[in-house]
């Protein structure tokens, strides 16, 4: 498979690396710039790569940090992925609290919806009307969701708002995720998928076979191309890479 925006390294560590060493480089010269962070095993080890070898390397006074989705827990929940990401990142690194706008997962979840949709309206730029985030960052789930747009809620890449209500097929729980439209609107998306669970969705969704259009992650698309997929070797290993 010839695809420049599939970057594939050998570890979940070298994943990090790759795309802490690509957003470095990208975020070069930039002014004003807002990114939507993701959870997962992954950004766990970029956050914590970033905070611990990379401190010097960002101006975070020019950076406005969101969420692509959000468990509707307290922020000290274990589960929290505003809570991961502060203790791992922002807890380390000169940010403005101003430029740190976390989803309310301890509030209603309709009513949080709603408000964090205003504040991403408020402060984010717009393409045709819809908020544009400079990047999106993304992580895939083993039955293909991404945010937390499950198979079961695929109608939420429709729709009209900028954040909706999820519900974790298993558990129930309950998620505010960035719907559809503005997921499909950033300038730049990057997925960050590791390990072998997840090579049957890569290969699917990547090679567009049967049944792709059923896993919300293969409907992410980025203006004039590809999302960047940055894969370890376990995550790639279907793949047809001749």
């Amino acid at each position: 498979m010839q695809n420049s925006n599939i970057h594939i390294s050998s570890t979940n560590p070298e994943v990090a690396e790759a795309f802490a060493q690509w957003l470095i480089n990208w975020l070069k010269d930039r002014a004003k710039t807002t990114i939507a962070l993701s959870g997962g095993s992954t950004p766990k080890l970029l956050f914590s790569l970033l905070a611990q070898q990379y401190t010097k390397e960002i101006d975070w006074s020019k950076v406005h940090l969101f969420w692509g989705d959000e468990r509707c827990v307290p922020p000290d929940h274990g589960e929290s992925n505003f809570g991961m990401t502060k203790t791992l990142l922002l807890n380390h690194i000169d940010i403005p609290a101003a430029n740190v706008h976390r989803i309310r997962g301890e509030a209603e979840p309709a009513e949080e919806a709603t408000r964090y949709g205003m504040e991403i309206t408020n402060t984010v730029s717009a393409i045709d009307g819809c908020p544009a985030f400079d990047l999106i960052i993304l992580g895939m789930g083993n039955d293909g969701h991404t945010a937390s747009i499950f198979p079961h809620q695929i109608e939420l890449l429709q729709a009209k708002e900028v954040c909706g209500v999820a519900i974790h097929p298993e558990s129930g729980q309950r998620r505010i995720t960035l719907n559809g439209p503005v997921l499909n609107n950033a300038y730049q998306v990057a997925f960050l998928v590791t390990g072998a669970a997840k090579a049957e969705k890569v290969k699917t969704i990547l090679e567009h076979e049967s049944g792709f259009e059923d896993l919300p992650a293969a409907h992410i698309k980025v203006d004039g191309g590809s999302p960047n997929w940055f894969l370890d070797t376990s995550a790639a290993s279907l793949l047809n890479r001749k």
